[in-house]
């Protein structure tokens, strides 16, 4: 059986960057569930918003948590205090900080990230919609965007109420996912509808990164 590696943690430090950006060495692990708590709960409160990351930042006794949203609007909320119900909700889970600062960013092209495809991918699923019609919807409405060179979508469970559950993708252009310097976005989401949980992995190829070739150091200097 091959061992899958996600693609994002796969690229740190080449074209991705780390979702947590902090450093403790003492109670690393319970900083760190810190961070996966709030990450649970603003994916949960947050599932209508079209949330694409949560990137949390500490500095001594402040923790940033920066959103981005393709939807903005909905996590500042009409009468804008929606951040500040969020930092009241979020308080309570900080053990190793006392202030919490929200940034609210927006994904200006919601439907180039995979987080919020798998997300719209899951709502259409839930509301009934063929599994194969959502997909081929989402899959152009991908593939024609500026700077897209392939996508991927794949399904796994109980599809369309299937007794046995099976696995069905669908794809256009190219994922090289074994091309580091590939920027490769991908995320998982789950549909839960009454016959069961479908999964939905999505893998969106944005080109690749060339780092301009350094001068040689064994030039002969001019006299």
């Amino acid at each position: 059986m091959g061992h899958k590696v996600h693609p994002l943690s796969f690229r740190l430090g080449i074209t991705e960057t780390w979702r947590s950006r902090w450093f403790g060495r003492k109670n690393f692990a319970e900083i760190l569930k810190e961070d996966e708590n709030i990450r649970k709960f603003l994916q949960e409160k947050l599932k209508k918003a079209a949330v694409e990351k949560i990137v949390i930042e500490r500095m001594a006794n402040l923790v940033t948590v920066s959103i981005f949203s393709g939807r903005p609007g909905m996590v500042i909320s009409r009468s804008g205090t929606g951040i500040e119900d969020i930092k009241k909700q979020l308080k309570p889970m900080l053990k190793y900080a006392t202030e919490i600062k929200i940034d609210v960013n927006e994904v200006k092209d919601p439907e180039t990230s995979a987080a919020i495809v798998a997300r719209e991918i899951a709502e259409q699923i839930e509301k009934r919609i063929g599994w194969k019609r959502a997909l081929k919807r989402m899959l152009e409405t991908v593939i024609f965007k500026r700077g897209i060179k392939g996508v991927k979508i794949a399904v796994s469970g109980r599809l369309d109420g299937a007794e046995m559950g099976r696995r069905e993708w669908l794809a256009k252009g190219k994922i090289p996912l074994h091309t580091l310097r590939a920027i490769i976005d991908f995320a998982r989401d789950t549909a839960f509808t009454t016959y069961g949980a479908v999964g939905i992995k999505v893998w969106i190829y944005k080109g690749e990164i060339f780092e301009e070739k350094s001068k040689s150091k064994n030039q002969i200097a001019k006299p």
